[in-house]
């Protein structure tokens, strides 16, 4: 599949779109970041997202996935064999239990889930890792404007993050908390609440 094409549309503080690259630098999978103005979306994003307008959506080949669950599923069937193992455990049974936690994980963390687990998928990085490790960018913003610690409410979630950060591929595709922070505040800033 050398000769594929792929763009990738986002919004750089996203958590949804973090996953999505973190998958992409886990399978070494070279692509196009598109960003996009979600007060001004792009004619691409509203053609490859009608139905929800919103991103990121990973176009391969000029086809569109949208969801960012579904697309790190798909990238981790179109490119099973890249140089990091699969997301996915090889085991249907297995596999099953990541997608019902990736799925819990979108819906409510719970500190239990990790347990006394280096990964929430286990002993190495996995697709529940990366499913979640792109809201630890919005800690601080959560934090500040929640007036709250997440380390003292989840303690064992923060020694994972420090875990995570340490590989390479998450590292070098999460965005400064600081520049989330910004973010907020410009967000709040357009609606009045500053």
């Amino acid at each position: 599949m050398a000769d594929d094409q792929v763009v990738l549309l986002d919004v750089l503080p996203s958590s949804f779109g973090m996953r999505v690259r973190i998958a992409l630098a886990e399978k070494w999978i070279q692509y196009e970041y598109k960003e996009e103005n979600l007060l001004e979306k792009s004619p691409l994003l509203l053609q490859m997202n009608p139905v929800h307008k919103m991103v990121p959506v990973l176009i391969h080949n000029g086809k569109p996935i949208c969801e960012s669950l579904n697309i790190l599923l798909y990238i981790d069937e179109v490119w099973p064999h890249r140089k990091f193992r699969p997301l996915l455990p090889s085991d249907p049974y297995q596999r099953s239990q990541v997608r019902l936690w990736a799925d819990f994980i979108d819906k409510k963390l719970l500190e239990g889930v990790l347990g006394d687990k280096l990964y929430y998928g286990g002993e190495k990085l996995g697709l529940l890792d990366v499913a979640f490790i792109p809201f630890y960018c919005w800690f601080y913003s959560y934090e500040t404007c929640g007036g709250f610690s997440v380390e003292a409410e989840c303690p064992k979630s923060v020694e994972w993050v420090r875990r995570c950060k340490d590989v390479e591929s998450v590292s070098k595709s999460l965005v400064d908390p600081l520049f989330v922070f910004d973010y907020v505040l410009q967000l709040r800033k357009r609606a009045g609440l500053e």
